[in-house]
């Protein structure tokens, strides 16, 4: 199982939990039911790393998926882009076969 993390989003990911005082982060991704279009991804930090988790390292912060989720984000890269509306993290998912007007769920 594959899953990249750009440069850039780990550069935000060590900002964001600095600014927090958060030791050893621990950055969660999760693929929830919901949305317009079946799926939606969850982030955020956790303090473990459970028995099943696949856990990828870079640069000293840990990014874990959890068994359900993986086979959907199996390829995929989180990215954090900025652009003129602002910035944010986006995963861009070679599984993905369809989204919503939104952008913000998808389907496999």
């Amino acid at each position: 199982m594959v899953f990249k993390v750009t440069e850039k989003a780990v550069e935000e990911i060590k900002r964001i939990a600095q600014e927090n005082n958060i030791d050893n982060a621990i950055l969660r991704i999760r693929v929830v039911p919901g949305g317009c279009s079946g799926f939606q991804y969850a982030m955020g930090f956790d303090d473990t790393v459970e028995e099943t988790d696949n856990v990828f390292e870079y640069d000293n912060i840990k990014v874990v998926i959890d068994q359900f989720s993986m086979p959907y984000v199996n390829g995929a890269e989180l990215d954090f882009v900025v652009d003129f509306m602002g910035g944010g993290f986006t995963i861009r998912n070679p599984n993905v076969t369809g989204s919503c007007g939104c952008g913000n769920s998808f389907s496999c």
